[in-house]
């Protein structure tokens, strides 16, 4: 937990303690949630979100919604610049077992997922591309580095890798750039 705010206590207080006051909580800035089971999962960061034509969508819901197909086994998602909505929603996702992903159902995959996503949040949040990747650049310590996932979708040279547990990733990631844009 954070001690405080050099020189701003105020800030401190404002930005942490004041949401839950009342139960006397600490806000972290993290979101959770209990699902069917009891099982808490953790879904990322709630100021993490996208404007996609003016709706705010957080790039945990779409991941939740991803991973909520039988087909994923894991997700993320990035906002990337859209001349015509402002931002669009990226997606990377690792399939389960490949889960029947090649060349000639490769469409097939891709629009089932487009469809899921829609069909779970709205058609708003419907990605724009979808990348099957093998791995997601991950620190030693396991957390995504959407900054790189950032760099992929907007098409710009990838940042510093030095912090990620296996630099190699990103050159598979890149490799595979065009894959799974959306007709729509």
């Amino acid at each position: 937990m954070l001690r405080g705010i050099w020189g701003d206590p105020e800030r401190y207080r404002e930005t942490y303690w004041s949401r839950f006051a009342e139960q006397g909580w600490y806000f972290a800035g993290d979101g959770a949630r209990y699902d069917a089971d009891g099982d808490l999962w953790v879904l990322g960061r709630v100021d993490d979100v996208m404007n996609i034509s003016g709706h705010r969508i957080s790039t945990a819901e779409v991941e939740s919604a991803l991973v909520g197909h039988s087909g994923v086994a894991e997700a993320a998602v990035v906002g990337a610049t859209d001349a015509t909505t402002g931002q669009a929603i990226v997606a990377f996702v690792i399939l389960r077992g490949n889960a029947g992903y090649d060349e000639s159902t490769s469409e097939t995959v891709l629009k089932e997922l487009r469809d899921h996503v829609s069909k779970e949040i709205g058609p708003i949040a419907k990605p724009r591309q979808i990348m099957v990747v093998e791995e997601l650049p991950k620190t030693r310590s396991g957390k995504i580095m959407r900054r790189l996932l950032r760099d992929v979708a907007e098409n710009r040279e990838v940042g510093d890798v030095t912090t990620l547990a296996d630099s190699s990733v990103m050159n598979q990631i890149s490799a595979g750039l065009n894959q799974g844009k959306s007709e729509d």
